[in-house]
């Protein structure tokens, strides 16, 4: 593997040009908010697109494609105006652990939040003070508002992740991704002012993982928030405005190493 630190970034350059570009939308499950106009479709389906990201592709995009449906093809109009009985339509969808508890969860968050508040960037967003180094502290806000109610289903806690359990966040952290990056190249939205990139943290995948540690980026034995700190300031040296750019040189490596 390359040894010196500029052949690295070089390398990595090369690879994040070859990746993020308008050809990746296709097959990846950012295509679902793609499908959209609205920030506010783009968010609701980003975030639950992003909650049900594990396993293939193909059928994470299935399944969030069957939740657009279900929402009538107009997420942000469903949520905020469906009636108690339209969420039984839903009793029947899953995507592995996600079932019908979590579901009705998510749709009774999120109507009451876009009740009150135009932008899920809020809910990120009034966590992080402006000079914080990372989203560490939005994660662990958006997460305790998320259950912040005596009825939120203790099981649903295990699909929106904390980096006060030690979670790596790899799903929130690619939401983020989604939604704060910019560049020319349109992949991720840029749609979110009030986080910048800089503040950003790496989504930990398998993929990202191996080629990491193969290229000597993260050391930590262990799978966890520690290991999303190190790999992202490791990246940080080759880009502090933009480290998380580097996911789409990793994960895409990753993909391609996987025959």
């Amino acid at each position: 593997m390359l040894n010196q630190s500029a052949n690295l970034q070089s390398f990595l350059n090369e690879a994040v040009h070859r990746y993020n570009v308008a050809g990746f939308i296709a097959d990846d499950p950012i295509s679902i908010p793609h499908r959209f106009s609205g920030l506010q479709d783009r968010e609701i389906t980003g975030f639950w697109t992003a909650t049900l990201a594990w396993g293939q592709r193909k059928t994470i995009i299935q399944s969030a494609n069957k939740l657009i449906d279900l929402m009538d093809g107009a997420p942000y109009d469903f949520i905020v105006n469906h009636l108690e009985e339209d969420r039984a339509r839903f009793l029947d969808f899953k995507h592995r652990t996600f079932q019908a508890t979590d579901t009705l969860w998510f749709l009774e968050f999120l109507q009451q939040f876009y009740r009150q508040n135009a932008s899920l960037e809020h809910a990120f967003s009034r966590h992080l003070a402006p000079d914080a180094p990372t989203v560490e502290q939005a994660l662990v806000g958006f997460h305790r508002d998320f259950f912040n109610h005596p009825y939120a289903p203790e099981r649903t806690r295990k699909h929106v992740a904390t980096p006060e359990r030690g979670s790596t966040c790899k799903r929130l952290n690619m939401f983020l991704r989604w939604m704060v990056r910019r560049d020319a190249a349109g992949v991720d939205f840029g749609a979110w002012t009030n986080i910048s990139p800089a503040q950003l943290l790496m989504p930990l995948d398998v993929h990202v993982e191996r080629v990491a540690r193969r290229m000597g980026l993260l050391r930590r034995k262990q799978t966890d928030w520690q290991a999303v700190l190190e790999l992202t300031g490791n990246l940080r040296v080759f880009d502090p405005e933009d480290p998380v750019k580097y996911d789409f040189a990793l994960f895409g490596l990753g993909i391609l190493e996987k025959r």
